[in-house]
C-alpha cells in the first residue's frame, strides 16, 4: 500500500471491463465487422486483443495493405455492429457509482481514459451511471495511439493541468492498460472482471489486484485508494 504522503490524487479508470461488462460484446462486434470484409477470426484470438484501440487492434489480424484499403470502413462498421446489435446488452459491474463517489468524497479527482471512440464514452458514462462525477475524460480521439502506448494517459495528465503522475492511479482489467500506465509513469490496479488472471495483471506491473469495482470499494481502507 502506497504511503499516506504518496496515496494518490487522481484515480484514472479504463472503461470497457472494468466499469462495464462488455467485452465479450465487443470482440463479438469486432468478429462480426471481420467477417463482413472476409476474415474469419475466432472470438477467443479477438477478446485477448480487447482493451487496445482499433489501431493496435487490427494489425494483428490484417496486413497493411488491408488497413488501407478498407480499415476505417471495417472499424466505421464495428461501431454500427456494435450499437444495432449489442449496445443494449452492456451492463454496469456492481458498486461502480457508489466506488466514484466514496473518491469524490475522499477528495479525489476522477479521469477516465479509454481506448473507445469520444462518441461511445458518452453512451458508456450514461450506462454505468457515473455522469457528473468525472474530472476529466480522454478517448481515442486524444490519442495518436491506443493502450498499450502511453497517449491516452498522457492526455489525462495535459488535461489536468499537469501534476505528478505518481500522485495518479490508473485502475483496470488488462495488461494494456498496466503497460500503458507505467508508460506514463503511474501505478495500475488491476480488476479480474475483464476476463485477465491476476498473474496475468501482476505479470504486467498491476500493484494490487481485486475481483471488481464492488471488491475494490469493499476493501477500499486498505488499497492503494487510500
Amino acid at each position: 500500500m502506497l504511503s499516506q504522503k504518496d496515496a494518490p490524487r487522481t484515480v484514472i479508470f479504463d472503461v470497457d471491463g472494468t466499469l462495464l461488462d462488455s467485452v465479450d460484446l465487443h470482440a463479438m462486434a469486432w468478429v462480426d465487422a471481420f467477417h463482413d470484409y472476409g476474415h474469419q477470426v475466432r472470438f477467443e484470438e479477438l477478446r485477448r486483443q480487447i482493451g487496445k484501440g482499433a489501431d493496435q487492434l487490427m494489425p494483428v489480424f490484417m496486413t497493411a495493405k488491408e488497413i488501407d484499403e478498407f480499415g476505417e470502413e471495417l472499424e466505421s462498421r464495428r461501431g454500427t455492429i456494435l450499437n444495432e446489435r449489442y449496445l443494449p446488452l452492456i451492463t454496469p459491474f456492481r458498486d461502480v457509482r457508489a466506488l466514484f463517489e466514496r473518491l469524490r468524497a475522499d477528495g479525489k479527482q476522477i479521469a477516465l481514459a479509454s481506448s473507445a471512440r469520444k462518441d461511445e464514452l458518452a453512451t458508456y458514462k450514461k450506462i454505468a451511471n457515473i455522469e457528473g462525477l468525472i474530472d476529466v475524460e480522454t478517448s481515442s480521439d486524444d490519442a495518436e495511439r491506443s493502450k498499450p502506448y502511453p497517449d491516452i494517459f498522457q492526455a489525462v495528465v495535459e488535461r489536468l493541468g499537469g501534476g505528478s503522475p505518481q500522485r495518479m492511479i490508473a485502475v483496470g482489467d488488462t495488461p494494456y492498460d498496466a503497460e500503458a500506465a507505467a508508460k506514463a509513469g503511474m501505478r495500475t490496479i488491476g480488476l479480474l472482471c475483464g476476463g485477465w488472471s491476476a498473474e496475468d495483471l501482476k505479470r504486467s506491473g498491476c500493484i494490487a489486484v481485486y475481483k471488481d469495482p464492488a471488491e475494490l470499494l469493499a476493501l477500499y481502507a486498505a488499497s492503494p485508494l487510500a
